[in-house]
């Protein structure tokens, strides 16, 4: 009689329910076959799994002749070798050496030959997979267990070795569950953390500051333009120190790309900090949209809730900077493949830096530029209209002078705690505005969302048809303005938008193409 285990698979960044299916037939020769749309990891289980039973004590699979395992629904791809365990325990169960009510249980793991059993990706979305589907008990592998007890209202319990568990699950040796405590848990990103760009410490560039506060107050997209070493880089990086913690719903659902992305361990199970992705220029469409044969998430979704940095902007190939039109537009990225289309959330800052031209010194009056107007106008040409119409502050970042270098009021700017706690106060009243609508950004307002939103006087009116005609903006660029307004506005603290908050960000949203 057919024996059936609960485990799990990872789709995108959501989880489903796999029936790991195991019989034996009376006759032929013996042998161990799997079926269900297995990939190559899932295939070479059988080998880790006769060896692991072996070596644990009990009757392997060759010694009772044919045995099938049935990985269900069978059209679903299976990848990784989290079935492991769940191959195993079913072999027990349906060979008679062990005796268990399977309901209500859900087991995730790999095995290594000695019969421990070893961490696998993505434990928090089947996690959550199982608590949706009502299942009470999950058993995971020991180095995983902290970030799966992140999940309320469900058992976890972790297993280091398949002899252990064959032991708790006969009730010789009870496993006691891990339950998680927010109070006792340590939350970082570690190396995505930026901790040496304190606004403080950058000289000048006032203006720049203000732009990023404004872009992080908003969650509002930006461009640095400037000569080489005006500061653009550092001040990217420094707009990391001014943005506030993920809150427990964003945290969740960041820990979550991060778990299926294979980037947190036993001392990162908890993501905190807001994330800060730098991809160098030289990235393919893959790594920074994510896709694949078995699509996974790329940089736009690594840096999703936080920033995604793209320094020397126009180096970038075209092809793989149009990708980002629609998730800076809708938030999410849709990658379709012939069996499956996957969308991966992907609601993140811009921040872009690039030179004014291939030598970096056109319009800085104090070098002379030696690229020729074709050269410029093929540097600038990189960056389509449609793209960036999509960010909404494009400021220059001048170089600074020797005598603001050698200045000794290094300290006289306001640190990045400072601003952050602005930035804080703006979201909260852009939360408590929304706390009705599915979105908490003015960056996210619809054209609906902004008619009951952004009221504008007859003055602001009046000084948006002028920007219109002078900066040709289309109605995308048009309603971007009132949203950066509206974030000004809550900067200051004021509910109307005032026409001196619309002037300010027409100022942010001229892009000098020299």
């Amino acid at each position: 009689m057919a024996c059936v285990v609960y485990s799990g698979a990872v789709v995108g960044l959501s989880g489903k329910i796999v029936d790991v299916e195991a019989d034996i037939l009376g006759s032929g020769l013996p042998n161990f076959i799997l079926v269900g749309l297995p990939d190559t990891a899932v295939k070479e289980s059988r080998n880790r799994v006769e060896s692991a039973l072996k070596n644990s004590g009990f009757s392997p699979p060759y010694a009772h002749g044919r045995v099938t395992i049935n990985l269900a629904p069978a059209d679903l791809p299976k990848a990784g070798p989290l079935y492991d365990l769940p191959i195993a325990l079913s072999f027990l169960a349906v060979s008679g050496q062990i005796e268990v009510s399977w309901k209500e249980k859900m087991f995730i793991g790999e095995l290594s030959l000695s019969g421990d059993v070893r961490s696998v990706h993505g434990i928090l979305s089947l996690v959550v997979c199982a608590k949706r589907c009502g299942i009470q008990e999950v058993y995971v592998p020991k180095a995983n267990v902290r970030e799966a007890s992140v999940v309320e209202d469900i058992s976890v319990i972790g297993v280091a070795s398949l002899r252990e568990l064959v032991l708790h699950l006969s009730g010789k040796e009870k496993i006691i569950p891990t339950v998680f405590s927010e109070t006792k848990e340590i939350y970082s990103i570690d190396d995505e953390t930026v901790e040496d760009g304190d606004f403080a410490f950058i000289k000048g560039q006032d203006h720049a500051k203000r732009a990023l506060e404004i872009a992080a107050a908003g969650g509002h997209n930006i461009l640095l333009s400037g000569p080489p070493g005006s500061g653009k880089t550092l001040l990217a990086r420094a707009m990391a120190t001014i943005l506030p913690d993920l809150n427990r719903e964003e945290s969740l659902e960041v820990t979550t790309i991060y778990s299926v992305s294979g980037k947190l361990s036993q001392e990162r199970f908890l993501l905190k900090q807001r994330p800060f992705r730098s991809p160098h220029h030289s990235s393919s469409a893959v790594a920074l949209i994510g896709g694949g044969s078995d699509p996974k998430p790329g940089e736009i979704t690594l840096a999703h809730r936080g920033v995604l940095f793209l320094d020397e902007f126009p180096e970038f190939s075209r092809s793989v900077l149009e990708n980002l039109r629609q998730p800076l537009e809708e938030g999410f990225v849709t990658i379709s493949r012939s069996k499956q289309t996957i969308e991966f959330p992907a609601r993140f800052v811009l921040v872009a830096a690039m030179n004014p031209c291939p030598c970096g010194n056109a319009g800085d009056p104090e070098r002379i530029c030696s690229c020729t107007g074709a050269q410029r106008q093929r540097y600038i040409q990189k960056l389509s209209g449609p793209l960036l119409d999509r960010i909404d502050l494009q400021i220059e970042v001048p170089r600074l002078k020797v005598e603001k270098l050698q200045s000794k009021s290094s300290l006289v700017s306001e640190r990045s705690r400072e601003v952050r706690i602005r930035v804080e106060n703006a979201r909260e009243k852009q939360r408590n505005r929304f706390q009705n609508e599915k979105f908490s950004l003015n960056s996210e307002l619809s054209t609906k969302a902004i008619e009951q939103y952004c009221q504008l006087d007859e003055d602001s009116k009046e000084i948006l048809k002028k920007a219109i005609s002078r900066l040709r903006l289309s109605p995308r660029g048009y309603y971007r303005l009132i949203k950066t307004a509206r974030t000004i506005a809550d900067l200051e603290g004021e509910e109307k938008i005032k026409s001196q908050y619309l002037a300010e960000a027409i100022q942010y949203r001229f892009h000098c193409d020299y």
